[in-house]
C-alpha cells in the first residue's frame, strides 16, 4: 500500500473538513408564497381629534392639527396617506368621544367635536375612490357621556346599570350619523378605549384629580363588555344595521386580552359568540417585566375564541410607533405572525403635539403638524410604507422563516389584491450588514424589484433596483437599520 506524502495528508484533511464544514454564505430565509396561513384585510390610519379635555368648552382639543393647514397641504396629507402612490391604507379608525350627549334622551350632537376627524376621513374615502379602492371603518367609543357613569362625570369609572341602554343607543346613533349622513363605510362599533385597565383610577372609584392628562376610558369588566356586545348587536339589528359587526372593545395588549378574563369570558358566553363580529386589541408591547405595562403579541385568547368561531378576523385597533425604526417593523411583524392578526392601525398617524397635555406618552407618528400650520413627513411615514404597500386589503400572509433573530421577514401573497406577491426583510442590527440568501417558493416571479428606508433618513422608500431569482434563489445584502421591501416583477 503506498504511503500518502504530507501533501496528499493536507488535501485529505482539507477535502474532510470541507464536507463536515460547509460554506454559509448568509442569513437562511425562506419566503414561502405557496404558504398562505391568514387573510390580510389591511394596514390602517387613525385620525385623533378629541382624546383628553374633560370640558370641551374650556379646552377645544384638536390633536390631528388638521385645522392648521391650508387647503393644499390637506390635499398633499391625503394623497401621501390614502394616494395610489401613497401609503395606500385600507382601514380606518374614528374614535368616539363623551361629548355627543349631556342627558338621558337628550339630542346628539356629532359634528362639534368631529369636524377635523371627519373632514381627514371625507377626503381619504375620496381619494380611495378616485383610484378603485376602498375603505373598510370602525368607530371607537372612547368614553361615555358623563350621565352614564356612576361618578356622572366626564372619565367617570363605572357605568350606571340604568344606562346601558342608552350607551347602546349612543353608539348606534353615532354608526347611522356616519353611514347615513357622510356616506362613511363603517363597518364595525367598538365598545371602549383601553377599558380593562382598572388601575387608572382609585379603588373606591373617586377621583379628585380629574384633569387633562390621560385619555378617556370607563372600566370595563369582562362581564360588561359580553353583556354590552349582546345588546349593542340586537339594538344594531332592529336599527337596520345587521351588517355592522360589534367588537368587545380594545384592550392595551393582546396579552391583556388573553390573561385577563376578557377572552375567556367571551368564549364561554354562546351568545357573546353569536354577537361579536370582529376581534380587537391595542398590540403595544413591552418587553420589560419590571414594569406594569409588560405586554407581548400573544394570540392565545384570539385562538380560544377561534375554536368556537373560526371566521373570525382580528385587528390590532392601535399600535406604537415607537422610536420609527427598524424594531418597530419587527413589532408589526410580532403582530402579524405572534399576535395572528388580520389588520394594523397604528395610533394617531398625525399628531399636533403641543395639543397633547403633557407630552404624548407615544410621540412616534407619520406627520408632525406645527404651531405655524407647517407639516412635516416623519421617518415613521416611510418605514411604513415599506409594509403597508405589499400588505393591501385582499392579500395573504404567507409563511417565512429566518434563522437571525435581527433579521425578521414578513411577507404578502398578492390573493384578491391589486398589488403583487412581495416580502419585506428587516435589519434590525446597528452595526452588520447582513448578506441574506433568500428561497422563495410558490410565485412565478422571475425577479424583484426593491425598495428601502434606512435609519439613516438617506433612504426613504427608494428605489434601489431590481434583483433576480437563480434556482429560487435570490442573495441580497441589507445594511444596518434598513427595511428593504420586494416586489414580484
Amino acid at each position: 500500500m503506498k504511503k500518502l506524502t504530507s501533501f496528499g495528508v493536507l488535501m485529505l484533511i482539507c477535502i474532510i473538513t470541507l464536507a463536515q464544514y460547509p460554506v454559509i454564505k448568509g442569513v437562511d430565509i425562506k419566503v414561502k408564497f405557496d404558504q398562505k396561513i391568514r387573510d390580510w384585510d389591511g394596514f390602517g390610519f387613525n385620525y385623533v381629534e378629541t382624546a383628553q379635555t374633560p370640558d370641551y368648552n374650556e379646552f377645544k382639543q384638536e390633536y390631528g392639527g388638521f385645522s392648521l393647514l391650508d387647503e393644499n397641504e390637506k390635499a398633499e396629507v391625503i394623497d401621501l396617506v390614502f394616494g395610489e402612490d401613497g401609503l395606500k391604507v385600507g382601514l380606518v379608525k374614528m374614535f368616539y368621544d363623551p361629548f355627543h350627549q349631556t342627558e338621558p334622551g337628550g339630542a346628539y350632537d356629532h359634528e362639534t367635536t368631529t369636524k377635523y376627524m371627519r373632514e381627514f376621513v371625507r377626503m381619504g374615502l375620496a381619494k380611495t375612490l378616485e383610484w378603485g379602492g376602498g375603505l373598510n371603518i370602525i368607530t371607537t367609543l372612547y368614553g361615555p357621556p358623563a350621565y352614564m357613569t356612576l361618578q356622572k362625570k366626564i372619565r367617570g369609572r363605572d357605568m350606571d346599570p340604568a344606562h346601558k341602554g342608552d350607551m347602546a343607543d349612543y353608539l348606534i346613533s353615532w354608526v347611522k350619523f356616519l353611514r347615513e349622513k357622510e356616506k362613511f363605510p363603517v363597518n364595525y362599533v367598538s365598545l371602549h378605549n383601553e377599558g380593562e385597565d382598572w388601575e387608572r383610577w382609585p379603588w373606591d372609584g373617586e377621583d379628585p384629580n380629574i384633569g387633562h392628562g390621560h385619555d378617556y376610558n370607563m372600566y370595563w369588566r369582562p362581564e360588561l363588555v359580553n353583556e354590552m356586545m349582546v345588546l349593542t348587536r340586537k339594538k344594531l339589528d332592529d336599527a337596520g344595521l345587521k351588517n355592522v359587526g360589534v367588537t368587545p372593545g380594545e384592550n392595551t395588549n393582546w396579552y391583556r386580552f388573553s390573561y385577563w378574563g376578557y377572552a375567556d369570558a367571551i368564549a364561554s358566553d354562546k351568545k357573546a359568540i353569536q354577537a361579536i363580529g370582529l376581534i380587537t386589541s391595542h398590540g403595544f408591547f413591552s418587553g420589560k417585566y419590571e414594569n406594569r405595562w409588560f405586554g407581548d403579541h400573544n394570540c392565545m385568547g384570539t385562538e380560544l375564541i377561534r375554536e368556537k368561531k373560526p371566521e373570525l378576523h382580528a385587528w390590532v385597533t392601535s399600535t406604537s410607533w415607537s422610536k420609527m425604526d427598524t424594531k418597530n417593523i419587527k413589532e408589526m411583524h410580532d403582530n402579524i405572525y405572534s399576535a395572528r392578526v388580520n389588520g394594523i392601525i397604528p395610533w394617531a398617524g398625525i399628531q399636533r403635539p403641543v395639543q397633547w397635555v403633557g407630552g404624548d406618552p407615544n410621540p412616534g407618528s407619520a406627520f408632525t403638524v406645527n404651531e405655524d400650520g407647517s407639516y412635516v413627513i416623519r421617518r415613521g411615514y416611510y418605514f411604513y410604507k415599506q409594509i403597508t404597500r405589499p400588505g393591501q386589503p385582499g392579500s395573504k400572509v404567507c409563511r417565512t422563516l429566518s434563522n437571525d433573530t435581527q433579521v425578521p421577514v414578513i411577507a404578502f401573497a398578492k390573493g384578491t389584491s391589486d398589488s403583487e406577491d412581495a416580502f419585506i426583510i428587516t435589519n434590525m442590527s446597528e452595526n452588520w450588514k447582513k448578506p441574506c440568501v433568500i428561497t422563495i417558493t410558490g410565485t412565478g416571479a422571475s425577479s424583484f424589484k426593491a425598495f428601502r428606508t434606512n435609519e439613516a433618513e438617506t433612504e426613504k422608500f427608494k428605489e434601489i433596483g431590481t434583483f433576480n431569482v437563480e434556482n429560487g434563489v435570490l442573495f441580497y445584502e441589507a445594511p444596518v437599520g434598513s427595511v428593504t421591501t420586494f416586489f414580484a416583477q
